[in-house]
Parts: C-alpha cells; sequence; structure tokens
C-alpha cells in the first residue's frame, strides 16, 4: 500500500549505506535501525589534540568540545590525543620530564599515555573525559579506569607509568610535539587533517568544534550534521 522509493537499489539495499537510505527516502526507518554508517570510503576528518592533563583550558576543551562533538560524530571523525603539551625532556636523576603544573601533571600525562597505549584511543578517551571533568584529575583516573576500561587493571597502568614503557611513550610524544611546525605555542593546540596550525581553525575548534567537523567532512553528512527532524514518541507520562 506505501508507493515505492523513486531510487534504484533493491528493497535489500536500501539501508546499506546513509547515500542510500537518502536516495531512497527511507533515512529515518534505516537510523531507527542503526543500519547505517556514513561512507567509509571517504576519509574521516583527522583530529589531532596536543594537551597536558592539568591546564585548565585545556580540561574546558576536552570537557565542553572535544568529547561532546566525539561522541556524536565518531563515526566521521578520527582522534589522535597528544598527551605532552609544554613539557620539556631534561636530565634529571628522578624524571627524564619537566611540566608545566609540575610532577602532578607529569604523572597524570603519564598515566593517559599508557592508557591509551593498553586500551586504544576510543576506550581511552572515555577514561580521559572522566578524568578531566573530575574535580582532582590524579585522583580520578583509577575509579575511572574501573568504570570504562573495567579489562585492564590499574596496577598494569601504574607499572606503565612509573616504568620504562610509560617512558618511551612520553619520549614519543615528544618527538611529535616538537615536530609541529609550526611550533606549538600554548595548549590546547588542534590540527586537522594533518594540516599546518592556523589561528583561523584554532578560533573554529575552540568556539563550535560539532560545526568545524560537519562542515570538513567531505561525504554526506550524518542527520545529527543537518539537522534533520527526529520525530519522537508524544505518549509522554500522562498525568493522573
Amino acid at each position: 500500500s506505501h508507493p515505492k522509493p523513486a531510487c534504484h537499489y533493491p528493497p535489500s539495499q536500501w539501508c546499506r549505506s546513509l547515500e542510500i537510505a537518502i536516495e531512497c527516502k527511507v533515512q529515518k526507518q534505516c537510523m531507527e535501525l542503526g543500519a547505517i554508517k556514513p561512507n567509509q570510503t571517504v576519509p574521516r576528518v583527522a583530529l589531532t589534540l596536543y594537551y597536558e592533563s592539568l591546564c585548565p583550558d585545556c580540561r574546558r576543551f576536552i570537557t565542553k568540545q572535544l568529547f561532546p562533538t566525539w561522541t556524536m560524530l565518531q563515526d566521521i571523525m578520527s582522534l589522535t590525543l597528544v598527551p605532552y603539551g609544554n613539557a620539556k625532556e631534561v636530565l634529571s636523576v628522578n624524571s627524564p620530564f619537566s611540566c608545566q603544573h609540575g610532577e602532578p601533571e607529569c604523572r597524570g600525562n603519564m598515566i593517559q599515555a599508557c592508557i591509551i597505549h593498553l586500551t586504544g584511543t576510543s576506550l581511552a578517551f572515555q577514561v580521559i573525559y572522566c578524568m578531566e571533568s573530575a574535580a582532582n584529575v590524579l585522583n580520578a583516573a583509577e575509579p575511572c579506569l574501573q568504570l570504562y576500561a573495567p579489562s585492564v587493571s590499574w596496577v598494569t597502568v601504574d607499572a606503565c607509568a612509573t616504568g620504562r614503557l610509560g617512558y618511551k611513550l612520553m619520549h614519543g610524544y615528544a618527538v611529535m610535539t616538537r615536530a609541529l611546525n609550526p611550533a606549538h605555542t600554548h595548549v590546547p593546540w588542534v590540527t586537522i587533517d594533518g594540516q599546518e596550525y592556523t589561528e583561523e581553525t584554532e578560533a573554529k575548534a575552540t568556539s563550535s568544534l560539532f560545526r568545524l567537523v560537519c562542515d570538513r567532512y567531505k561525504g554526506v553528512k550524518p542527520p545529527v550534521c543537518t539537522g534533520a527532524p527526529v520525530k519522537l514518541s508524544r505518549s509522554g507520562c500522562l498525568a493522573e
């Protein structure tokens, strides 16, 4: 009884991709089934964040801009986290690194580097967001890990953060940070799609990162970018 959508694909393929669903006018139905994803042949928007764990501006950017954007747009963006910031490699018996906000920040950076290494960026970012949104970043590390990555023991993370592996990971981030061109002058420092940092890009990233990622994506925009209307149930909770 329903009219056939004006498209050139059989019904079995209507939900194969977002592009086909849009053409066949079944986008809403396919989205409800969770059956469509953005075209994987289109490159994701690649965002790299250079930051440090106790920097107030970094914490604000991660919790207010980056994490909400990543939560909604992770299908069309890739994320690289570089927890080093304004640290420096030094010749010291106690620690090979000196951090802007002292030794606690060096430990925070190291913990987050180890979590990224042990869990992968997607899972690690949830732990890091949990840490950065807490009143005390370091005290939150273990409970945040248990909440979002319970398969990874705190003992393993702590051993990494106090051992040779942690130092190796941080050295790698130091090399990445020093290779920035132009050199970073502050954090958070954001680059998009491997391109050079620009003040214009940073202004857009720090004011409306969500819109920046949507605009930079070359494929068919997901509904959340286009503001496609979603009809919600009106049944509600009736008053007695």
